[in-house]
């Protein structure tokens, strides 16, 4: 079985990932979808980062019962800070039977050489890369075990729901799930009026 493994903050998760996520699976890019929702990095300050576990509830709330999509809370168990090439191999170890290809935009990609060991990255798992805004890939420089995939471009930021619900109480929710959107209204996620 193929698990496409993507990993992020999701603060908060919205409907460019769960759309994207869908997608693959339909199209048969993978048997199915984790997003693994990545534990604060203690050495970074971020104000607006919400804890771990409203984080994760926030993306167990968006997928629901999507089919081929699930959340794992995987990286909240392994020594922190987390890096990928770490996360991946103790996936391999707990799951030996499955194939992890590694998911990431084209953002990541243009980072990718930055990342710890992306090398070893690369010596044990297959990419999926998936466009993003002003972020352009020459197909024909990527890996032979990169794919480029051809998915809807959906330019949603989390980065940009958090300001614009800071900044705005009228923000209606837009890029994310309903239920997601009902839930940050409910526990006033990001709203500076708390």
């Amino acid at each position: 079985m193929t698990i496409g493994i993507y990993g992020g903050s999701f603060n908060p998760i919205h409907l460019g990932h769960t759309k994207l996520a869908q997608w693959l699976v339909r199209h048969g890019y993978i048997d199915e979808l984790w997003f693994l929702v990545s534990p604060q990095n203690p050495l970074k300050i971020a104000a607006d980062l919400l804890d771990d576990e409203a984080r994760l509830r926030l993306a167990q709330l968006a997928v629901g019962r999507k089919k081929g999509v699930k959340v794992s809370d995987f990286e909240f168990h392994l020594p922190r800070p987390s890096f990928m090439v770490q996360t991946l191999e103790s996936l391999r170890t707990v799951y030996p039977s499955l194939d992890f290809v590694l998911v990431i935009g084209a953002d990541n990609w243009h980072r990718f050489p930055h990342w710890k060991d992306s090398g070893e990255i690369l010596r044990h798992h297959r990419l999926i890369i998936y466009p993003r805004p002003d972020y352009p890939i020459d197909p024909s420089t990527l890996p032979s075990d990169a794919t480029m995939v051809d998915a809807p471009l959906m330019d949603i930021s989390s980065t940009e729901i958090r300001k614009a619900i800071a900044s705005d109480t009228a923000y209606d929710g837009y890029g994310l799930p309903r239920p997601v959107w009902k839930e940050i209204q409910a526990r006033r996620y990001y709203f500076t009026d708390v």
